[in-house]
């Protein structure tokens, strides 16, 4: 597939299909009449901006990038004009059906809770057509999706690296494949899927249709659909990063060590009833929520290390009104559709602007107001800069340094730099218990899902074990500087000292180091 050059499209606006507001209506549209009886019967009455855009080019079969901020509908932007093609009837007069262990539209998706909302989404659609709907992803048994797969589906809903577990265990084929969506395209190439998206589409057919929709249109995401799209139809509903028109947004300057304690503030306020709240890293979420569950705050964390089971008991929690604050990163967020949220508070700022726009797009969602408030301390204030210069806004400030009182136990001191605590590791192991001490341990549930530390690997991060945390880098097992002798008295032995190479006895005590100091010699070290 010859490339396009797209990167120039993003930036003449003159050729796209702009719109920032719709009259038309689902019957104008010409979808299929089981698609418009459920959706006049249900809460679906006028079609929003990118729906109304997006839909007669998806309908006409024309590949298409799509580009709207989060919570304007793009779920079924692409879902109804695709379920309205699988309607359509074959030569024969009937409606084609799959063919065993292939899917006729397939759906790629970062994240396990946006992949199950968006199949949610293409069942309660298509509820009239009897489509066969399935969704994949890693951290659950393999088991029933093969057998699901094996009978042909119309739609399949996945994330990239449990496909690629079943496209290579052979239970399913591609090349049959008539439609492909990339959902959240920006933040595939966050999470570090490029490598897995160019496989995934090497199997594909070259006839075929292709869409991208995404919340933002960087120039690397612009790149990437340059060689995936033909002659793509670029809709856009709002400037490119715009954030939401009616989110309330604030920055407060504030010591690193105060971030705790100003959060606690914060919650105590009642108005705050739903907040999401958003940390770069996985152990970061795990802190801040222990932190609020100890100051009384109904709250959890949601992030890749969590299991299936636990990350939607903690969506469920929250949209039930259980959870008052959920802790998550960006990664795990994407997932969360809950247009009760009244508050999105970034505990840190994120390091790629961009992702502010999806983290305060959770908020002000299905045209309520909301409020963003993030905290910026000193090593933030770069981030701040670029977000600001992003949305071409300056958003108010309020500073709080040094007037915060942090509790000697509220943030504990780290060791220095390149020391631990009596010079040893406890239990001879790593760091966080990972297998290696830059996270070569795979994190819990996120082989098949394709993840790196939280998906951040475009964006420079280590795993949550990674030395930022205040960690010396560990010593590797068998390795000693050259040259290097013992630090001052840790060439003593627990029997004494003794010269020309002689133990007291001739003897080493059987199994044993003398002095217990494992640490002070090399790992695996032969006598």
């Amino acid at each position: 597939m010859a490339a396009l050059p797209f990167a120039p499209m993003a930036r003449r606006r003159s050729k796209d299909s702009v719109l920032t507001n719709s009259n038309t209506s689902f019957t104008d549209l010409g979808l299929a009449a089981p698609l418009l009886q459920v959706l006049t019967a249900g809460p679906y009455q006028n079609p929003t901006p990118i729906q109304a855009q997006a839909i007669p080019h998806v309908m006409q079969g024309r590949d298409l990038l799509g580009i709207a901020q989060t919570g304007t509908g793009k779920t079924a932007a692409f879902a109804l004009p695709i379920l309205h093609r699988l309607a359509q009837p074959g030569p024969d007069g009937r409606r084609p059906r799959a063919q065993p262990k292939s899917c006729r539209v397939l759906v790629l998706s970062p994240t396990r809770e946006l992949a199950s909302q968006i199949a949610d989404k293409f069942r309660t659609y298509g509820e009239k057509l009897g489509v066969s709907v399935a969704v994949v992803f890693g951290g659950v048994s393999a088991g029933p999706q093969i057998k699901q797969i094996a009978a042909g589906l119309d739609v399949l809903v996945a994330t990239p690296g449990r496909l690629l577990d079943h496209t290579g265990s052979r239970n399913l084929r591609l090349d049959l494949t008539e439609i492909v969506v990339l959902d959240e395209a920006d933040q595939m190439f966050d999470m570090g899927f490029v490598q897995p998206i160019r496989k995934i589409a090497a199997q594909l057919p070259k006839q075929r249709q292709s869409l991208f929709f995404s919340a933002t249109m960087p120039d690397d995401i612009a790149q990437l659909a340059a060689g995936f799209l033909r002659n793509p139809m670029r809709v856009a509903v709002t400037p490119v990063a715009a954030t939401a028109d009616r989110v309330e947004q604030k920055v407060i300057h504030v010591d690193s060590a105060a971030k705790r304690v100003l959060l606690s503030e914060l919650l105590k306020d009642d108005t705050i009833y739903r907040t999401l709240i958003f940390t770069r890293t996985k152990r970061g979420a795990d802190r801040v929520a222990k932190h609020l569950v100890g100051s009384g705050v109904e709250a959890a964390a949601i992030h890749g290390n969590k299991s299936q089971n636990q990350r939607e008991r903690a969506l469920e929690g929250f949209r039930q009104g259980q959870v008052r604050a959920l802790v998550a990163t960006d990664i795990a967020a994407r997932g969360i559709d809950i247009p009760e949220v009244t508050h999105v508070i970034n505990y840190e700022l994120p390091n790629v602007p961009e992702s502010y726009v999806h983290r305060i797009g959770r908020t002000a969602r299905a045209g309520r107001a909301g409020i963003a408030i993030a905290f910026c301390d000193q090593e933030e204030r770069a981030y701040l800069r670029d977000i600001e210069r992003l949305i071409r806004q300056k958003i108010p400030a309020e500073d709080r340094r040094g007037s915060i009182v942090v509790p000697a136990e509220a943030e504990p001191a780290r060791p220095a730099h390149g020391h631990r605590p009596g010079g040893q590791r406890p239990g001879g192991q790593k760091p966080g218990g990972q297998r290696g001490h830059h996270g070569g341990g795979r994190s819990q549930g996120h082989r098949s899902e394709g993840h790196r530390s939280e998906g951040q690997r475009a964006e420079g991060y280590r795993s949550e074990g990674h030395r930022a945390e205040g960690q010396a880098r560990p010593q590797q097992a068998g390795a000693k500087p050259h040259g290097a002798k013992p630090q001052g008295g840790q060439q003593q032995r627990s029997n004494g000292q003794h010269s020309g190479g002689q133990r007291p006895g001739g003897q080493r005590p059987s199994g044993q180091r003398s002095g217990g100091q494992r640490g002070q010699q090399r790992s695996g070290q032969r006598g």
